[in-house]
């Protein structure tokens, strides 16, 4: 067979699949499981693997929700990752759900690819993508050491090859006053709300003078108990990014200043801790991108390179792609006025219409295997860019 009919035969097979592949969609997008909770989309999708001929490991990485799916043996070792957990109240607000049936599809579709060229494929099941950076905790213990390239396709209001995300980590703030009568005596209180109000001050003070791509945003989870009461303690999240992890870093000290700085003008004691997960920046790979785009035109999408446009988001797919080539492609599923974390999003995540354009990226994806797995060549190129940095 040449390479003409292999990927001709991948595009095949992801059509005759569709019945199986919508009912996966509908099931995952009806029984929304958010982050780390994901047991019943890990079994459904582990489970459709096994009955198409992939060997399964479960709970990989100390992560119960976490799988990793196998068909070959050889190299190269070529990855789809798959996302399912959904947002707290409004479910599949991100499209997870087709996340993972267009990664299944495209791993499924890749095994003739493998009978035929040698390598090897693997689905990776990846719980935890928007609350508790699953990825990044994979990646910390050696989930993807043994891969050459990772892809993934995520649903949007528009379209881009390349997704140019930002390093991000979160940070929990509590300030700690003392409780006093807020009209008897308020001057023996000291206000942990003041505290708090003054670093939100210093914030956005703060957002003039760092780099217009960065991030800083936040919101109070406890403000005080009463009107009348002196607020003896206050607590708040703030989520910090950057295009560079370098940068984050720079950012991460200016924002302490900013509550220590409140802390000293009022009194309060300042307790603060980042969190352990950190969302790397993504290091896009221009060359596997070109060759994604080329195969989605095969299946009649255009699709932009979208080089230099910063998203704004971040996600833990940057952490693989500081190891290995990757990309994570963005595919129209919407117009742009509706956004990604709405009801309305979560609606269109569940239309036939999108899990159609997606399962057209899981073709590309699966014929981009096949520029890969077929010449060595290729493969190369990816990996000098990746290398070069």
């Amino acid at each position: 067979m040449d390479i003409g009919e292999i990927k001709d035969s991948v595009v095949r097979d992801i059509d005759s699949s569709y019945i199986q592949l919508r009912e996966l969609s509908r099931k995952l997008h009806d029984t929304p499981e958010t982050a780390m909770e994901e047991h019943r989309a890990a079994a459904w999708l582990t489970e459709y693997l096994e009955k198409n001929g992939f060997s399964v490991e479960r709970g990989i990485c100390d992560l119960p929700t976490a799988f990793r799916g196998k068909y070959g043996r050889g190299k190269p070792a070529i990855a789809f990752l798959a996302e399912y957990d959904a947002l707290p109240k409004i479910g599949h607000a991100c499209g997870h759900n087709l996340i993972a049936t267009s990664s299944l599809a495209a791993g499924i579709a890749c095994k003739k690819v493998v009978d035929e060229l040698g390598g090897s494929v693997m689905v990776y099941g990846t719980p935890g993508e928007e609350l508790a950076g699953g990825k990044a905790l994979m990646a910390e213990r050696g989930a993807f050491a043994e891969l050459d390239i990772a892809m993934i396709s995520h649903p949007g209001g528009g379209h881009h090859v390349l997704m140019n995300a930002l390093a991000c980590q979160n940070l929990y703030i509590e300030f700690f006053g003392r409780a006093a009568h807020a009209a008897a005596d308020p001057e023996a209180g000291i206000n942990a709300l003041a505290a708090m109000i003054l670093s939100y001050n210093a914030i956005d003070a703060l957002r003039q003078h760092m780099k217009e791509t960065s991030r800083i945003h936040g919101v109070i989870t406890d403000g005080g108990e009463a009107a009348n009461i002196v607020p003896a303690h206050t607590a708040a999240t703030f989520m910090v990014r950057a295009v560079e992890d370098k940068y984050l870093d720079e950012l991460k000290e200016k924002v302490i200043s900013c509550f220590a700085g409140a802390a000293k003008a009022t009194g309060a004691k300042l307790k603060f801790r980042w969190d352990e997960v950190r969302y790397a920046a993504m290091k896009n790979n221009i060359t596997l991108a070109k060759l994604f785009q080329k195969n989605m035109e095969v299946v009649g999408r255009n699709i932009p390179i979208g080089e230099g446009a910063i998203s704004g988001g971040s996600t833990d797919f940057g952490n693989v792609s500081q190891l290995i080539p990757a990309i994570h492609a963005t595919v129209e599923i919407t117009h742009d006025s509706i956004s990604v974390h709405t009801t309305e999003f979560a609606k269109a995540a569940a239309e036939e219409d999108a899990l159609r354009r997606m399962l057209d990226a899981a073709k590309a994806m699966a014929m981009t295997a096949v520029d890969l797995l077929s010449s060595p060549e290729t493969l190369e190129k990816v990996q000098a860019e990746f290398k070069k940095g």
